[in-house]
């Protein structure tokens, strides 16, 4: 795919995030009832409302959109797909009923299985991140408050290249406030070990990835459950930091568009 087309694309992705966030910081700022889906996850009309904004961008490309909110679509019709839209349109519904503010929406491109574009915004902070391989990562302030623009280009300009500058001496591991495993203590004991004294941060949603991508901390392990669409989006940004998502079983990166759309556990780091 060549570099203005990701460029267009990478706008747009950005401007769905940015009015889907309207959206739901609008929600976000009133009572709203919670539903439940089959599996038991929670349900807002946040969630469904940032779909429709996401996908009425995202389907004037052309390219199929598969997101955790809209209609399920078999994998003998998605094997065929070579290049399509995967979104979460509220990364972390459970922070946004609690109110913490902890919440995402997330947009990526994916080529060959593998991410090729990123775009998470954080409705609360007005804090933009987004990635390719054009841009490399960046990150944006103030984004859709006082910073709005129409170009790649300028977004880029308007922002801070990933990883940012750090004076961080002690190792941080970065985890789930809803999903720490035993098994994520074990290997968090075994880095305390293996590094000394650790410090040990929780966030919500992809938040956790974000941090890895911008060098406030080092690494994210995740050995629970997780959809595609929680981090394709957050895996191209850490990608183009100059980071890694790699299965924990293969020591592979990531791929995309499996028969299941369940990832396998993995590790989100920086390079050494």
């Amino acid at each position: 795919m060549n570099k203005k087309r990701i460029a267009d694309y990478l706008q747009l992705a950005i401007r769905a995030s940015l009015e889907a966030g309207l959206q739901v910081l609008e929600i976000y700022s009133k009572e709203f009832d919670v539903d439940f889906k089959e599996d038991k996850s929670p349900l807002t009309i946040a969630d469904t409302a940032s779909h429709k904004i996401i996908e009425k961008y995202l389907t004037t490309t052309g390219l199929p959109v598969l997101s955790e909110e809209g209609k399920e679509i078999p994998f003998a019709v998605r094997k065929n797909w070579n290049v399509f839209w995967m979104v979460d349109p509220l990364d972390g519904t459970k922070e946004f009923i609690k109110r913490n503010g902890e919440f995402t929406i997330n947009i990526a491109l994916i080529q060959d299985r593998k991410p090729v574009l990123g775009v998470i915004y954080i409705p609360v902070q007005h804090l933009l991140y987004f990635g390719c391989e054009y841009t490399g990562s960046i990150k944006v302030t103030n984004a859709g408050e006082t910073n709005d623009y129409d170009t790649t280009e300028a977004w880029v300009r308007a922002g801070k290249k990933l990883p940012l500058k750090t004076n961080r001496s002690i190792y941080t591991v970065v985890g789930s406030k809803s999903h720490l495993t035993p098994e994520t203590k074990d290997y968090i004991d075994r880095l305390e070990m293996k590094h000394g004294r650790i410090d040990v941060l929780s966030r919500g949603s992809s938040l956790k990835i974000c941090m890895i991508a911008e060098g406030s901390a080092d690494i994210y392990p995740r050995f629970a459950p997780t959809m595609e669409w929680d981090i394709a989006a957050g895996h191209a940004i850490v990608k183009f930091a100059g980071c890694a998502i790699t299965d924990i079983n293969t020591g592979n990166e990531l791929e995309y568009n499996g028969e299941t759309l369940v990832n396998p556990w993995f590790i989100a780091q920086r390079s050494t």
